[in-house]
């Protein structure tokens, strides 16, 4: 059995352990923001996160370990960002690796011609060997990140196959924002 999943948040209990979670990592531990990492890109971005399929069998609940989201600037050209795992599961990569999978499938599913991510420089190895490209070093509230883009050839779309005839609709409008509220 795997022991996380990786999926789009979409009650509001899921929404709100989402952004408590970037809370906790962008805000408290961090310290990238002083208040808050909410911006208006949450108004359009569609949230991911990683449950701890184990914890929820075992408490009968789904905790939230690992965050991201998604959105696009224009029709194909998509971002993801404020990718992160909680302190007590980051071991292995393995959850940012599913976070990251499932980011850039998705968006490559609804259309992607062109995913991005801004991502601090600690994680820039991590990301080429999951084939990513550095395009350019930049500068993000005082700390040196870089630029990247997916290799869309290494993240197909999710088709319908003989197992599956399900594709993950694309939501027709992100709400997570105003639950946030």
């Amino acid at each position: 059995m795997n022991r996380y999943q990786f999926k789009l948040a979409t009650t509001p209990d899921e929404i709100a352990a989402y952004f408590a979670l970037r809370h906790s990592i962008f805000v408290d531990e961090q310290r990238l923001f002083q208040d808050s990492d909410l911006d208006e890109i949450d108004q359009t971005a569609y949230p991911i996160v990683a449950v701890h399929l184990q914890e929820s069998l075992e408490n009968e609940r789904n905790p939230i370990v690992g965050v991201v989201r998604i959105y696009e600037t224009q029709p194909g050209f998509w971002y993801g960002g404020r990718l992160g795992t909680h302190c007590n599961y980051r071991k292995g990569w393995q959850i940012g690796k599913g976070l990251i999978h499932k980011a850039v499938t998705t968006a490559n599913t609804w259309g992607c011609e062109r995913f991005l991510a801004t991502v601090q420089l600690q994680n820039v190895r991590f990301f080429q060997r999951l084939h990513w490209e550095s395009l350019e070093e930049i500068t993000i509230c005082d700390r040196p990140h870089h630029l990247m883009q997916a290799d869309l050839n290494y993240y197909p779309p999710t088709v319908a196959s003989q197992f599956s005839s399900a594709i993950e609709p694309r939501p027709v409008l992100p709400f997570q924002a105003r639950e946030a509220s």
